[in-house]
């Protein structure tokens, strides 16, 4: 059974930074690429970067690009979201995902390309 476990959540203030971990099991790692995706009240569920398995790819969201960024140890079968000079809007429920990388594509992964799903975490950033 896949299990995706977030961490790392919490309230900030902005401009300050926050680092969210996903932990996987049940799937093998190296294999799957990862993704972040949030999802604020009353909005859909907006995709945030993802990366690929070997880690040398990555995307991002325009809303994030230079301010966070997605890396993984596929030794430890985590993905990791650093988020600095966060901003009111960054506030969102974080949702880790997984998927097989092989046929991705090169695109910008969407919500649907993914399979596998934690059940997330809040980051709040108040004014």
């Amino acid at each position: 059974q896949v299990q995706l476990v977030e961490s790392g959540g919490g309230m900030v203030q902005v401009g300050d930074s926050l680092s969210l971990s996903c932990a996987s099991s049940g799937l093998t790692f190296s294999t799957h690429a990862m993704g972040w995706f949030r999802q604020a009240p009353g909005k859909e569920r907006d995709f945030v970067a993802a990366i690929r398995r070997s880690g040398g790819t990555t995307y991002y969201a325009d809303s994030v690009k230079g301010r966070f960024t997605i890396s993984r140890d596929n030794a430890k079968n985590t993905v990791y979201l650093q988020m600095n000079n966060l901003k009111p809007e960054d506030t969102a429920v974080y949702y880790c995902a997984a998927r097989w990388d092989y046929g991705l594509g090169s695109r910008k992964p969407m919500s649907t390309d993914f399979d596998y799903w934690g059940q997330g975490t809040q980051v709040t950033v108040s004014s």
